[in-house]
């Protein structure tokens, strides 16, 4: 009777998979503002990121950010999570809001700060 063979790393990718959602997810449930970006607030590592994370501290608010580039398994992982594939990406009490284009429109206009505000993160 031959053996059965299974690939050690289907399972492992598989776990993998489950373990770095369920990461994402308590990032999102512990954190009424998470912030997913190249780099951090202090040293952005794209523009983008850097306008996103100045539109949020300018509204007072506070945040917990994730620096994409020291997780990989989590970068990629959160664009399946979102459905969104660039970065960087705010969620607000677990909501994706959106990216850079979207959030600067929201702090242009006034929307940014009542959102945080009405979210418990900004005064």
């Amino acid at each position: 009777m031959p053996g059965r063979k299974v690939s050690l790393m289907s399972k492992v990718r598989e776990v993998s998979k489950v373990e770095v959602t369920e990461r994402i997810q308590q990032q999102l449930q512990s954190n009424k503002v998470v912030l997913y970006m190249k780099g951090t607030p202090d040293f952005p590592q794209c523009g983008f990121s850097a306008a996103v994370s100045r539109a949020i501290a300018s509204c007072g608010a506070e945040f917990a950010f994730v620096n994409i580039f020291e997780d990989p398994e989590l970068r990629e992982a959160l664009k399946r999570y979102s459905n969104w594939p660039t970065y960087p990406q705010l969620y607000v009490n677990g909501e994706l809001v959106g990216g850079a284009d979207i959030i600067q429109e929201m702090h242009r206009s006034g929307e940014l700060r009542q959102l945080l505000k009405d979210a418990g993160a900004a005064a």
